[in-house]
């Protein structure tokens, strides 16, 4: 062992030492190693800073970019909403059809990609469903990574092992040659997560920050579920064809219009009530009563209405278009001794007072002609856009507070069939091999940009900095383990100790110096490094080759143990909250069952 090649091990060894202390943050233990090796001699500056303009860097920093495109225009969410319809409050089903979409959409591109574009959903998800975000973002992390051992385009590793295989005179791996071994994995990954997921903790997103309320919490808050109702206008009604200001619902009946549900060609729409919203026949009508206790069975005969069932809140249903705010009446107010009524707040602001808190309670109803007094605060409900007005209106009324669902207002909603363009344009650029992968996902960028998707600002605070230079600084450590000699020493110290077991342990041991090497340098570069190995190997043995190779193949992407094994897992690191033993904890068990299917499976897919 050379001194440069000592002085790397030491480095690595401290840097993960450092990682498992959690302290500094990673991204900072990342700018240390770059400043180090140059330092130490081991590597010129060139090659230490080489991260920076490194393809897979760029590219993962693109794919943040199309993630805040599919978050702008509301795709994101609606498939959040999809995913928390379908498991129906269940976190059990929720997490077997998050990893199954995840492995599936990642079998034709990025992993990577797969994974960005899927964390603002999993937040969301989150939220809504009350389950702490540190449940879900590992699933995640390990739907992306095996997502890698189902289709050969599924992860670069796969097309280095098979081309080793051509350049070597064999024959290619198929596309679904990886599918029944993958499979499999998946099967398994998904019943190890349901299992594991009790130590995942809840730390929910890690953020030290408080959290705000959400919808949920402001209408429990002003006792709003026990005055909701949905209404179905029927084809003879009245207020058909009249504008709210007019019917004069919320005077004569106690009824407030908060927003109108409405059928469009074959979706449904929702528009938010304001003064000049007219009704039309089929339409359904979200409103607020003046109190829970109110007689409406007269008053829905008389405006022609028919009470239909109202599972959950409304403001949850519609928590992207239809918000919250609480307003508070400052000293300076001239609000105070008028009645709601008077406030006039639809016609004035376009949004509906719909709680009243006095002295710490809410008002069991709200009455339009319920005095103000000092210290008040108002709930109101509108657009967010409308809400987001009352900034400026500090006179008579400042914002108390704002939902944690403000996060997830769509600002480019009529841009999704763009989104959902550039996206294809970007996945079938991918699957075809027309261009490279970071092209692919350039021009993705682009055509988000052209069709107003994303802005400049938001492109440039959707790259998440911290994790592009973790992985830009453990990207050195594989170009000065090879200069220095560290991998062929730990490679051929492997094959000498276990060169005379049998092919099943040969097996084992190929998966297993894959997955260690692995640790420290990109799946790509180990498989780059294992093939011809596992090809020699296989030659010398007499046997066929393609289960050595699938195996290395397998075991690179099998980067589960550790948060910067993989770009996949680094990218769920700060959403999750997670530490690095999190990893370790979690990661290495499955990576041991991952060994033993492969070691099972391998042989019978491609007999020895």
């Amino acid at each position: 062992m050379n001194t440069e090649l000592t002085i790397v091990l030491a480095l690595l060894l401290g840097s993960m030492v450092l990682f498992i202390r959690n302290r500094p943050r990673m991204d900072v233990i990342a700018l240390m190693v770059i400043v180090a090796l140059p330092l130490t001699g081991v590597l010129s500056i060139q090659e230490a800073v080489a991260g920076f303009s490194n393809p897979s860097v760029l590219l993962i920093a693109a794919l943040f970019v199309i993630g805040d495109g599919l978050v702008r225009t509301g795709i994101a969410y609606k498939l959040g909403d999809w995913l928390a319809q379908q498991a129906d409050s269940s976190e059990a089903r929720l997490i077997t059809l998050l990893m199954l979409t995840v492995a599936a959409m990642g079998s034709v591109m990025s992993s990577t990609g797969i994974v960005a574009i899927f964390i603002p959903v999993v937040m969301s998800v989150s939220v809504r469903m009350g389950i702490p975000a540190s449940r879900l973002m590992m699933p995640l992390s390990f739907a992306g990574l095996i997502s890698g051992m189902l289709t050969l385009v599924a992860t670069p590793p796969n097309l280095v092992v098979s081309s080793e295989l051509v350049r070597n005179g064999f024959e290619s791996f198929s596309f679904f040659s990886f599918t029944p071994i993958g499979l499999v994995v998946l099967f398994f990954g998904i019943g190890y997560m349901l299992f594991v997921r009790r130590w995942l903790g809840s730390s929910g997103t890690g953020k030290d920050e408080p959290e705000r309320q959400t919808m949920h919490d402001l209408a429990e808050l002003y006792r709003l579920p026990e005055r909701e109702r949905r209404l179905r206008l029927n084809a003879d009604s009245p207020l058909i064809g009249r504008p709210l200001n007019e019917l004069e619902l919320r005077s004569e009946y106690g009824i407030n219009v908060i927003a109108i549900e409405r059928q469009r060609r074959f979706r449904n729409l929702l528009q938010v009530a304001t003064g000049n919203t007219v009704p039309q026949p089929g339409d359904i009508l979200l409103v607020d009563l003046a109190s829970p206790a109110i007689a409406l069975l007269g008053a829905y005969q008389e405006i022609g209405v028919t009470p239909l069932e109202l599972e959950t809140s409304y403001y949850s249903t519609h928590s992207h278009q239809l918000g919250l705010a609480e307003v508070a009446l400052p000293p300076e107010s001239r609000l105070p001794g008028k009645t709601i009524q008077e406030l006039a707040f639809r016609s004035r602001h376009r949004l509906n007072v719909v709680g009243l808190r006095r002295n710490g309670e809410a008002l069991a109803g709200l009455l339009v002609d319920e005095k103000l007094k000092a210290g008040d605060t108002l709930l109101v409900a509108g657009s967010w856009k409308d809400i987001d007005r009352l900034h400026i209106l500090t006179r008579d009324f400042v914002l108390l507070s704002l939902p944690t669902e403000i996060k997830e207002v769509v600002p480019a909603a009529r841009k999704a069939p763009y989104a959902l363009l550039s996206l294809g344009v970007m996945v079938a650029l991918m699957v075809s091999g027309v261009v490279s992968n970071l092209m692919a996902a350039l021009i993705g960028c682009l055509l988000m940009g052209a069709f107003k998707c994303i802005t400049m600002d938001s492109a440039y605070k959707a790259i998440h900095w911290p994790s592009l230079l973790l992985i830009i600084g453990m990207l050195p450590f594989a170009l000065a383990l090879q200069k220095t000699g560290g991998i062929d020493l730990a490679v051929g110290g492997l094959m000498s100790l276990f060169g005379d077991a049998g092919p099943r342990a040969l097996l084992a041991t190929l998966f297993i110096a894959t997955a260690v090497i692995g640790l420290f340098i990109s799946n790509t570069a180990t498989a780059v490094l294992m093939a011809p190995v596992a090809l020699a190997t296989a030659q010398a043995l007499g046997m066929s080759p393609y289960p050595f190779v699938m195996i290395v193949a397998l075991a690179a992407s099998a980067a589960f143990m550790t948060p910067v094994s993989s770009p996949v897992n680094t990218l769920v690191l700060d959403p999750g909250g997670y530490r690095f033993s999190d990893f370790l904890k979690i990661g290495v068990p499955f990576t041991i069952l991952v060994l033993l299917i492969s070691v099972i499976l391998v042989p019978m897919v491609f007999p020895l």
